[in-house]
């Protein structure tokens, strides 16, 4: 297994306590409805612990005192029991308490009553609110340092919502982790003949300084484009200069740990661009991993939770 780039913590974990009471009965979760029709609108952070990079942004807009003037806007902090253990000897173990957080999002596991987990516990509070959102914003970061990017699901609409969006400018289409579903395809998000729609936005490296521009620059595109808001309501300096115009990566087949004993042959952080088809890009329990085609570029390449089952990257297409 290859030895993980241990990063610099550049950002101060803030104290989410003052935002314990919520005002929707729900812990950490605040909604705010104008009065006029318009979208329900969420922006959720903290779906993993130590990717705090979207909690200083949802923060932000809790502090500024935004408020919506069409529709319904509802601003969460999500894993907040894992946010607390945060340790910077050990900044990756506070991803989750129980299990990943964001791979509960089924039905038959959130209604299952013989299953319990710290997450699952906070999935089921939500899930009421969850449940009357027209569009998510669900704010991540990453184990490695990468450029910035939208991942928006396989379908059309998610598509065409990261197109619009307009940032971050590499957009990645993929169905998800075998381990379990996202947050961000639950429901009517995830399918194709609803209005919902969703896209996870990740933002840069977990802890480096930039990522919360990234966070805050999504905010403030995603509002505005829901119709929540008007421009000038935006907090200044929010909304960032245009984008690169957007690729499109279709990921075609994650590749999963069959045990720790995974290494990649390089340094990869992340949209490394490969011409030739079957080129090694790591081993497997000692089997080569080749790429399945020409023109074949890493997603999300990490080792930092790798066991038996997890997800270590996974193959995309260029599309354009």
């Amino acid at each position: 297994m290859n030895a993980p780039e241990r990063y610099p913590i550049e950002l101060r974990f803030p104290d989410l306590s003052p935002y314990a009471a919520g005002n929707t009965g729900i812990p950490y979760v605040y909604t705010f409805d104008s009065g006029v029709p318009g979208r329900h609108t969420m922006i959720n952070a903290l779906t993993h612990g130590n990717e705090v990079c979207g909690a200083i942004a949802v923060k932000g807009l809790l502090d500024a005192g935004l408020r919506p003037r069409r529709g319904r806007l509802t601003l969460a902090f999500a894993n907040v029991e894992a946010y607390v253990r945060f340790d910077p000897a050990r900044p990756d173990a506070s991803r989750f308490v129980d299990q990943d957080f964001n791979r509960v999002w089924m039905p038959d596991v959130l209604d299952a009553p013989g299953r319990d987990s710290s997450e699952l516990r906070r999935a089921r509070a939500m899930r009421p609110v969850v449940d009357g959102v027209d569009w998510l914003l669900d704010l991540h970061s990453m184990h490695e340092r990468s450029a910035p990017l939208t991942v928006c699901g396989p379908l059309d609409k998610g598509i065409a919502l990261a197109r619009a969006l307009g940032a971050p400018a590499d957009i990645v289409s993929d169905a998800g982790h075998p381990e379990g579903r996202r947050m961000r395809d639950y429901g009517g998000f995830g399918a194709p003949g609803s209005p919902k729609n969703a896209l996870l936005i990740e933002c840069g490296q977990h802890w480096e300084a930039s990522a919360v521009g990234v966070a805050r620059d999504a905010c403030a595109r995603f509002l505005e484009l829901a119709g929540n808001v008007d421009r000038g309501d935006l907090p200044d300096g929010w909304l960032a200069p245009a984008a690169a115009v957007p690729r499109l990566i279709r990921v075609t087949e994650p590749v999963v740990a069959r045990s720790a004993d995974f290494r990649f042959a390089g340094p990869y952080t992340g949209l490394e661009h490969f011409p030739e088809a079957g080129t090694v890009i790591g081993w497997n329990e000692g089997e080569p991993v080749r790429t399945p085609y020409p023109d074949c570029v890493l997603v999300m390449p990490s080792l930092r939770q790798v066991r038996a089952g997890v997800t270590v990257v996974r193959f995309g297409r260029l599309v354009d």
